[in-house]
């Protein structure tokens, strides 16, 4: 059996080139850097990573990453989940026990989250998927559909995901429900046993997960838990010009 010692924890960064509202993002220039540097250079700092790879289908991407010394492996182009991709990748990395998905979209991404995300895994074996969460503190994120709501049971593991407002506050009208609740956004990053990865990627999709275009949705309906990780980390992830314009005023003001 594998102790913690032993362990090696690798993350993985899928990056496609294409991308419906922002086509290119890997690549855009944030501080003088691609994007996808910023996000290799900082989960490299995690004091629980061995290495980063980052997994992409485009030559463009992997010059890029080869060309500031990262290492990048080519994925085939039809692939269209994130954690397919990754999974495709870790079947060669025979030597990980712990694989971590971080999103190619998140420059800002605090090494620590990586580290608490990790510890779950590192101090019991029988846990399988750990992922962050953060409680919300503003309406505007608990109404949006973009953010993902989780609710978790008294162990911390996640009963369900939803784009809707979960838990559903019957008693208090909409605009006030942070009063009468707690509610926890989800942040996307995961970090999976790699056996565990490997069957996950041959799972069926299933109903919850088409509905609500929610892919960690097929782990719970396939009968498996996963641990949430609560954090004060806030996610701050590039999906739009936006959020690229939000991230590079923010990164003016950091090393």
């Amino acid at each position: 059996m594998t102790t913690q010692e032993e362990m090696r924890t690798i993350v993985i960064i899928p990056a496609r080139f294409a991308s419906e509202r922002l086509p290119g993002k890997p690549l855009m220039d944030i501080a003088g850097k691609p994007m996808i540097q910023h996000v290799f250079e900082r989960a490299s700092k995690s004091h629980s990573v061995n290495s980063v790879v980052v997994a992409t289908d485009d030559d463009r991407i992997a010059a890029a990453v080869r060309a500031f010394g990262g290492e990048a492996v080519m994925t085939p182009r039809e692939i269209r989940s994130g954690t397919d991709r990754i999974a495709f990748v870790a079947r060669t990395l025979t030597d990980s026990d712990i694989i971590v998905n971080v999103q190619g979209d998140e420059p800002l991404i605090d090494p620590s989250i990586i580290d608490q995300a990790v510890a779950p895994l590192e101090s019991d074996l029988s846990t399988l998927v750990a992922t962050p969460i953060r409680k919300i503190d503003a309406e505007e994120d608990l109404l949006n559909p973009n953010t993902t709501k989780v609710v978790v049971d008294h162990e911390a593991h996640c009963l369900y995901f939803s784009r809707s407002v979960i838990p559903y506050c019957r008693d208090g009208a909409q605009g006030s429900w942070l009063r009468y609740g707690t509610f926890y956004k989800h942040i996307g990053l995961y970090v999976f046993r790699r056996e565990f990865l490997l069957e996950y990627a041959t799972m069926s999709r299933t109903p919850l997960e088409r509905a609500e275009k929610l892919e960690q949705l097929r782990i719970l309906e396939h009968g498996f838990r996963i641990r949430a990780v609560l954090t004060d980390y806030d996610s701050i992830p590039v999906d739009t010009p936006a959020d690229l314009k939000r991230v590079r005023e923010i990164m003016r003001g950091t090393p």
